[in-house]
Order: structure tokens, then C-alpha cells, then sequence
């Protein structure tokens, strides 16, 4: 299986990372791609935020109901924040693993991670800056991954 990994909010980070250690789990060969703005969930030091702007199918459990934020109130400042705290409260209060605790769990599942070079570049990262394991890589690296995969996935 390969994953192609865009994302790095935190809603965007869980998919990868539940899918690619499920499948792990498994007996699943899996690779995942980080390319633009996926890549810093590579980052030793994640600080993962969300923000509603944009995202109608967000729902949030508060006071027994389930609120949806309008996007003018995303104007305001430290709403992308306050939205961030409630969620992070959320995933702890409901049991979930953290993306840190996930990642760490793909790395000794053995999934086989790649950081995009190029992205890596652009954005002036180091590979000090990440953690430890991943690979460089490139585009012709995830195309060689991809054509031997049963199952490839953009997220």
C-alpha cells in the first residue's frame, strides 16, 4: 500500500497514520509519501492545529449538540486555536491515540517513510529537523513504490 500524505493539520494527519499502522498490522507492505504541506507531520517537535474555515462537515459535541462554526466567525482572531484546543481535548477525552503516539507506532511497524527532497528544499527543512527513520526521496521514488502497490491512496 502507498500513501501519498499532503496534509499536515490535524484532522488531515490522522488518516494517513490510522490507515498505514492498520494496515501494518496487518501484514501490509506500507509506504507513505510526505510531500508540501504533509511533510512537517516528519517534524521531531509537531504542533498540529485545525482550522474550521472551509470545512462544512465539521461538527463539534458541545453542550449535547453538535456545532458547526460559521466561516466569518473563522475571521476572528484565536478561533483556528480555540477550535485546536477542542478538538486536542476531544481526541484525549475520547481515548484517541495522539498523531506523535501513531507515528511513532508506523516507525515500529516498519512502514517505510519518505520524505519528499524537493519539498524538504522549498520549504528550507533539514533532515535533522525530523525524526529519525525516514528516507529522501522523490517523485520517481513514490512512482516506483506506487506501481508495485495494490492499493494507493492521495490524502
Amino acid at each position: 500500500m502507498s500513501i501519498i500524505v499532503t496534509k499536515g493539520s490535524l484532522d488531515w494527519a490522522y488518516p494517513p497514520f490510522i490507515l498505514a499502522t492498520t494496515a501494518a498490522a496487518m501484514g501490509v507492505d506500507v509506504t507513505m509519501f510526505f510531500t508540501f504541506y504533509g511533510l512537517p507531520l516528519l517534524l521531531k517537535n509537531l504542533d498540529l492545529n485545525i482550522s474550521p474555515l472551509g470545512n462544512a462537515a465539521m461538527k463539534m459535541p458541545l453542550a449535547g449538540m453538535h456545532m458547526t462554526m460559521p466561516n466569518i466567525a473563522c475571521m476572528i482572531p484565536g478561533v483556528d486555536a480555540a477550535a485546536s484546543r477542542l478538538m486536542k481535548n476531544l481526541i484525549k477525552k475520547k481515548g484517541v491515540a495522539s498523531i506523535t503516539e501513531l507515528r511513532a507506532l508506523a516507525v515500529e511497524a516498519g512502514v517505510r517513510m519518505i520524505a519528499c527532497q524537493m519539498t524538504l528544499d522549498l520549504f528550507e527543512y533539514k533532515l535533522e529537523d525530523m525524526i529519525e527513520g525516514p528516507e529522501l526521496g522523490g517523485a520517481a521514488t513514490y512512482i516506483e513504490v506506487a506501481t508495485q502497490a495494490q492499493i494507493n491512496l492521495f490524502i
